[in-house]
């Protein structure tokens, strides 16, 4: 099964494109009407991926045909990216906004909680949706990413945090020429060589899995996604970690620039009874860099943990202690 449509957020009413592939819930024997004497429902969550900055779907390659035969895949695209249009307003791109439209996605999609799948900026996403409405998470993967504040730590440095203001200043005086040159300069073979030379690992992550980021991102306007990495660095989920009770998984590339490995070890150490999937040479394309082993990881988290834990309590039952398998 693979379906696509729109929802409106909940936020603005801007229309967010998502897709879903799986088996839905719907499909399953998951409700009263549809289980049998001496049935038990299927505890299988659906899996929502939320993308990183610029992105609309490449880096789920691999994992997607990992999971769409077992579970429910449900991709949102963020406002402004891939087919959701930008917001009317363009200072609505913040992660709180996102978190919000990915609210908005479930409540559409007729999913009444889900695993949150994090890749990069995606991983500030997820622990903004479990802030404001934990009750609707299953699980949690973070994959590649930082609970916030994520240019103090791009390249190992803050180097780029203090530039961003004057680049965005020089974009919105010519938004025209800027995107023109992104569209331009972006998705060809001289990029992916400077990202090989930079940050991908390109004896294992060949240019056709490369190129449909550059692709997507050459389509971003050049000043939403820069208002959305201004965001990312001002946000920070720090203070969700240690109130995260439900299975936690954290898949980190020890050759990540962008997201250094020791931002995932804060989310490991901070999370209660998180656990973690480190990928020897893993860039921050390590799911598709090593999709054999982050694939098998997530698998086997998700039916061990995940499934194992069953559904997250309702809103009002929601635990504030430590007891969850």
């Amino acid at each position: 099964m693979r379906n696509s449509r729109f929802a409106l957020s909940r936020v603005d009413g801007t229309p967010l494109f998502y897709e879903e592939a799986g088996t839905s819930r719907r499909e399953r024997p998951d409700s009263c009407a549809q289980i049998g004497e001496g049935q038990q429902a299927d505890p299988r969550p659906d899996v929502v991926l939320c993308d990183g900055v610029g992105c609309d779907g490449y880096v789920w390659k691999h994992l997607l045909a990992d999971l769409t035969p077992r579970y429910r895949t449900i991709h949102p695209h963020y406002r402004g990216h891939g087919r959701s249009p930008k917001p009317e307003r363009a200072e609505a791109v913040r992660i709180e906004d996102l978190a919000e439209d990915v609210l908005s996605v479930l409540d559409d999609a007729d999913s009444p909680s889900a695993v949150l799948m994090g890749h990069s900026m995606g991983v500030q996403v997820c622990l903004e949706v479990y802030r404001r409405e934990p009750h609707r998470v299953a699980g949690l993967v973070l994959i590649c990413g930082a609970p916030g504040h994520v240019l103090r730590s791009f390249r190992g440095n803050d180097a780029l945090e203090p530039m961003l203001p004057g680049l965005r200043k020089a974009v919105s005086r010519s938004p025209r020429l800027f995107n023109k040159l992104a569209r331009t300069l972006i998705p060809t073979q001289l990029a992916y060589a400077l990202a090989a030379a930079v940050e991908i690992d390109a004896r294992v992550l060949q240019e056709p899995d490369f190129m449909p980021y550059l692709e997507g991102l050459a389509r971003v306007d050049v000043d939403l996604f820069l208002a959305m990495v201004a965001s990312a660095a001002e946000h920070s989920a720090i203070d969700v970690l240690p109130t995260v009770r439900v299975p936690s998984l954290i898949v980190a590339g020890d050759r990540d620039g962008f997201t250094p490995c020791w931002r995932s070890r804060e989310m490991l150490e901070n999370i209660p009874r998180a656990e973690a999937i480190w990928i020897d040479g893993g860039s921050h394309t390590a799911p598709l860099e090593y999709p054999d082993v982050v694939g098998a990881g997530v698998l086997d988290f998700l039916q061990r943990r995940v499934a194992a834990a069953g559904p997250p309590a309702p809103r009002a039952e929601h635990p504030e202690h430590d007891d969850f398998d």
